[in-house]
């Protein structure tokens, strides 16, 4: 059978221009999503008049039936289809006749697959932020059970003050909280319908866009047929904020794997998410995590690259955007298996208490407490913070930390030290001495626990208000 679309052409495409511009090896990804649409299609031109009742009753059935047949894996998807439009389209054809190129009237491949894409990315969206919502229920899971474990806090990689590693960990609650808000805001422009722009222009039939819209469920249509078909804006946002989601990840994979080290032991990884080395049999090798680490690099490429291809792209459609899709897709497995994976790990990790209380015990992440002591005493904090430096740098000398020093010791270095020091110096005392709002004292963690379960129930709430729109 010749092209579809081959009524100008007087040759057959050559072979190689076949194999290399052919798409339908990724878009069949989006062969649901454009029976969807071609659903929603048929019925608006049924509704319109544009095609018989009976005509769009034998395509709708032979949509269902090529949709079965897809998804029992009975369609073998040709290169010489081209794309998952034209490969759908032959086999609607192949089962009811001609009357299945009907389908196509009002529409362009390029509003298509547009539409295609839209659909896709609004389910992705939910997908994600409930994934996003069950890594936060673990990190608040950890955090709650951690209320009393101080850690040393670090800049630098350098111990710096103590805090509670729930502290730490409501941390990484809020960085995937602005993930989640920019996702739930970016659905709102991936929810309009470009569906009925043509090819660029419109179209000469009297189509009902927005009853096409109201079927779909998307909340407004395209305003300009030409920026329809050319927008993918929504994908280079939708990178952009893998990209985020990913790197948040990242930074906590390599916390992980540096508190999951010989060198802190402040965590242990369940076996279930580590491997072994096939020449050292004392190996417990953090892979998630690291290989995590390593994939926030293939989003990020992703993002850059179709942000290359629109550059220079004049309106409208060029098949340059045929290079949108793979970094998408690849994008969305990548995201996936990071999301799925992490939220399970942090739960079943072990935290190891009693380290990182050694950890807080020996070292000098006390000091600045020390100068705010002298500065209550009236000291310039300049001046505090020269005493205790000098303080420090005895203990160093002498191998000492602060808490091991005697009075008179203290003294040596300004006369305003007296016993209440020792208590000043205390983990405890440190960390809940910033009863600040955002601040590591028990009692403003417990209350920012509470806030992060709040928005818990909210984002829940969300996904499944989303979920049943999109039934």
């Amino acid at each position: 059978m010749s092209k579809l679309w081959g009524g100008r052409f007087t040759k057959k495409t050559d072979q190689l221009v076949e194999e290399y511009t052919a798409s339908i090896e990724f878009d069949k990804e989006l062969a649901e999503e454009d029976i969807q649409g071609s659903l929603a299609h048929v019925t608006m031109l049924g509704k319109q008049g544009i095609l018989s009742a009976e005509d769009v009753e034998q395509i709708q059935d032979g949509l269902h039936r090529v949709l079965q047949r897809i998804r029992r894996g009975e369609i073998e998807f040709a290169i010489a289809d081209e794309d998952i439009h034209m490969n759908i389209e032959k086999s609607l054809i192949d089962d009811i006749g001609p009357v299945g190129g009907k389908l196509h009237t009002g529409r362009s491949r390029n509003d298509q697959v547009a539409t295609d894409m839209h659909l896709y990315l609004r389910k992705r969206v939910v997908e994600f932020v409930g994934l996003l919502h069950k890594l936060q229920e673990s990190l608040i899971g950890q955090a709650k059970e951690n209320l009393d474990t101080i850690v040393p806090g670090y800049t630098h990689l350098q111990r710096a003050q103590p805090i509670l590693f729930a502290h730490h960990l409501m941390a990484y609650v809020s960085m995937f909280g602005r993930d989640i808000e920019r996702l739930q805001d970016s659905y709102k422009r991936i929810n309009t319908l470009p569906l009925g722009a043509g090819a660029l222009a419109g179209t000469t039939f009297p189509i009902d866009r927005h009853y096409v819209a109201e079927q779909l469920k998307f909340d407004r249509v395209y305003e300009n047929s030409l920026d329809a078909v050319s927008d993918r804006d929504f994908i280079v946002e939708f990178l952009s904020h893998a990209s985020l989601i990913m790197m948040h990840l990242s930074r906590l994979s390599e916390e992980l794997i540096l508190w999951s080290s010989t060198e802190f032991r402040f965590v242990e990884l369940d076996d279930a998410f580590c491997t072994g080395s096939s020449i050292m049999p004392q190996k417990k090798n953090p892979d998630v995590p690291e290989l995590v680490r390593g994939k926030t690099g293939r989003v990020y490429g992703d993002l850059v690259g179709l942000l290359t291809v629109l550059k220079s792209l004049p309106l409208a459609y060029n098949k340059d955007m045929q290079e949108d899709k793979e970094g998408m897709f690849d994008t969305v497995k990548t995201l996936q298996g990071a999301l799925q994976l992490f939220a399970p790990m942090i739960a079943t990790m072990k935290v190891n208490k009693q380290q990182m209380r050694q950890a807080v015990n020996q070292d000098f992440s006390n000091a600045t407490d020390i100068a705010d002591f002298l500065v209550g005493k009236g000291l310039p904090f300049r001046q505090a913070h020269e005493v205790i430096g000098k303080t420090v740098l005895y203990c160093i000398e002498n191998n000492k930390y602060l808490l091991d020093l005697t009075l008179d010791e203290f003294k040596q270095f300004s006369t305003l030290f007296d016993d209440r020091i020792y208590q000043v110096l205390q983990p405890e005392q440190v960390v809940n001495a910033r009863n600040v709002y955002g601040g590591t004292a028990t009692v403003q963690v417990e209350a920012a626990i509470g806030r992060a379960q709040e928005q818990l129930e909210q984002t829940a709430a969300w996904v499944a208000e989303y979920l049943e729109r999109s039934k």
